[in-house]
């Protein structure tokens, strides 16, 4: 199963690369993980309308979509979403694998979160925590959680 974890912005802070880069580079020998960037828009000013915010989400989502095929199975990460532990989440990807899923992709939102044109495409939502992270922090944090899966899947050894 090749996963892609797709995001809004791109990821400039030296430390977040240097962390995300060494969890693709552990997650290679699982499988084919990428990331996909696609550009962040400006954010609205303080006190914008909900609907100018709205648009924007829209707008990143447009680009978020072009990137998603027809046959790919889509998770949005959302504060809604559903709640795993680090087990359930092993669980779940080793159900999608052997259930037939072959192109897996995560999708994470820019500043403002993910336009509803995105949720409606995802075949379900997924949490990382009730918290609101940065979004260069969940991708990290995402990747982290991908690799403890792919270890707990392959009878390893992990941190518990």
């Amino acid at each position: 199963m090749s996963t892609q974890i797709l995001c809004v912005g791109k990821m400039k802070d030296k430390p977040y690369r240097q962390m995300a880069d060494e969890y693709l580079k552990r997650l290679s020998r699982y499988g084919k993980y990428e990331e996909c960037e696609v550009p962040d828009l400006p954010e609205p000013a303080s006190g914008s309308s909900a609907a100018l915010e709205e648009q924007l989400k829209t707008k990143e989502g447009e680009a978020l979509l072009a990137k998603i095929r027809p046959g790919d199975r889509v998770i949005a990460l959302t504060i809604g979403g559903k709640l795993r532990s680090s087990e359930e989440l092993a669980k779940h990807l080793a159900e999608l694998k052997t259930g037939g899923v072959s192109s897996l992709v995560f999708v994470i939102g820019g500043s403002l979160g993910l336009g509803k044109n995105v949720l409606a495409r995802a075949d379900e939502e997924m949490s990382m925590s009730p918290m609101t992270f940065p979004h260069r922090l969940a991708r990290v944090m995402l990747l982290e959680q991908l690799y403890r899966a792919e270890k707990i899947n392959a009878g390893e050894r992990y941190h518990k």
